[in-house]
């Protein structure tokens, strides 16, 4: 399917940023450009809203992250973590997502899913049978539900340019750990220098 772009069209873009984050720390071991994925994801459309879905740590030091998305022009929304009696967290902001996206989307003409959760299908069939909007994707191919390109118009595979999307090794190999595995802030300190690498 052809998809048209063009600079007047009225865009969204919708980050799941743990979604891309895990990503790309499980198949690079690096971190992910959201300045570049914006970019690209806009390509040069008329960007209406930009919003982050985060999720906080115990330790509450996002901040300066927070900050450096706003300075691209990237809105956040956080929830926080979840920690159940027996030790089990959860972090999820999908209904969030939707719910914005679907709310949003009378004021936009294409709307942008930053994820490869399939979990997302059912929004992208609404949004493009109820709301007459074009819906696209951007995410690690190599993890991205399958069924999620087919629903889409449109699929950015950040896989093709992993080294254009990524701070830090690109090509594989390991980094040094900032700290013992498990470690709940360990995530946080690495969004905190990507967010001021990319600035």
């Amino acid at each position: 399917m052809t998809v048209i772009k063009h600079k007047e069209q009225r865009v969204g873009v919708f980050i799941d940023t743990q979604n891309l984050y895990h990503t790309a720390k499980n198949l690079y071991h690096a971190r992910v450009n959201f300045g570049a994925v914006l970019k690209d994801a806009v390509a040069g459309r008329n960007l209406i809203r930009a919003i982050a879905y985060v999720i906080t740590t115990e330790a509450g030091d996002e901040r300066a992250f927070f900050e450096a998305l706003t300075k691209m022009g990237i809105e956040s929304k956080t929830k926080d973590l979840q920690i159940f009696a027996g030790g089990s967290k959860k972090a999820d902001w999908d209904v969030g997502l939707a719910v914005d996206a679907i709310k949003i989307a009378p004021k936009l003409d294409a709307v942008i899913i930053v994820s490869g959760d399939g979990d997302f299908i059912p929004l992208v069939e609404y949004l493009r049978t109820n709301m007459g909007c074009q819906v696209e994707a951007a995410s690690f191919g190599k993890s991205t539900s399958s069924k999620l390109k087919e629903a889409v118009d449109d699929f950015i595979d950040l896989d093709d340019n992993p080294r254009k999307y990524l701070l830090g090794q690109a090509g594989g190999g390991s980094r040094n750990p900032r700290g013992p595995k498990g470690q709940d802030n360990s995530d946080l300190a690495d969004m905190l220098k990507e967010a001021g690498e990319v600035l």
